[in-house]
Order: structure tokens, then sequence, then C-alpha cells
């Protein structure tokens, strides 16, 4: 090794510290639920591949992940993406990264399942609850058509599977 110093002009060296190595440990946090006596709360994690989880934690302070991986409760709706989850009951319903289809996850914390059709042209978003009817609402991105996105409001039924009705 030498001790012969060089002189670099400004930018020009390479910096022990790299993007990758600040936002590594860096986990987001958002759009957090009360459901009950339980809290519920989005996590970004960079170290799962930007994955993002459903976190609860009751009121003893014990945390659990709702959705497994490789879930990721994130939607493409508006391309940047919207409300992603909700809960109800202790019943987790969101919007999957990957195919964009809503799934459900029962308090019982069995595997999500697939309340609405197979297929990337239907993109959800920015749930509520419609507690007369147990059904969910959400925007529905559809696009299935030339041309420009279509948005609309559907009824999904929380119980059954390909059961998605359009409000407005």
């Amino acid at each position: 090794m030498s001790d012969e110093k060089v002189s670099l002009s400004c930018g020009s060296w390479q910096s022990p510290i790299t993007t990758e190595l600040i936002v590594s440990e860096s986990i987001g946090l958002g759009d957090m639920v009360i459901d009950g006596e339980n809290i519920y709360w989005l996590e970004m994690r960079p170290s799962d591949g930007g994955r993002y989880v459903i976190v609860k934690r009751t009121p003893d302070g014990s945390q659990s992940d709702v959705n497994s991986a490789p879930f990721n409760s994130r939607t493409r709706v508006h391309e940047y993406g919207g409300g992603s989850y909700i809960i109800y009951n202790g019943m987790a319903f969101f919007s999957n990264y990957t195919d964009q289809r809503v799934y459900r996850i029962d308090p019982n914390g069995l595997n999500p399942i697939a309340i609405t059709p197979n297929g990337i042209d239907h993109r959800y978003a920015d749930f509520t609850m419609d507690i007369c009817n147990e059904n969910l609402i959400a925007v529905r991105e559809d696009h299935t058509g030339p041309g420009e996105a279509s948005n609309t409001l559907v009824s999904i039924n929380i119980n059954g599977i390909d059961d998605v009705s359009t409000l407005i």
C-alpha cells in the first residue's frame, strides 16, 4: 500500500457511503388503522425487496406481520398507488402488488384468499367497508379498454371470489 497522496477533483472519488447503505435499514411507516384494541400500520422494508407489510400491535405490546412473503400490500392505482389495505373485525383486506388482486386474511392468520378475479388489468385501492352488507367498497382502475384507464367505485363480496359489482 502506498502512502502517496492523490489529489482528485471534487466528486470524482469513490465514497464508502452508498445510497444502499443509507436506505437499507430505513423502514418506512405509514397508513395507521385502529381496529378494536389493535393498531395496524404499513412498513416498507428495503431489506425484503421493498415489500410492504401490514403489521399488527396488540394491547399487550406484541407485534406480528399480517401478510407474509411474498404478499406485498401495495397498489398501482393512479400509478403512484392509493390506500392498499383495510382492517375490519380483525380481517385484513389488501391489494397485492404482484397481481393487483384483493386478498382477505382472516384473524386466525391463515393464508390470504383472493376475493377478486385474476387479471392485472383491474387495480383496486382506497377501501372502505359497507358494514350493513359486509361488502368492501373500493376504487377500481380498469385497464381493459383502449386509451386511458377508467375509474369506478365497486362493491366486492368479502365472502366470495370474483364477485365484484360496479356502483358508479
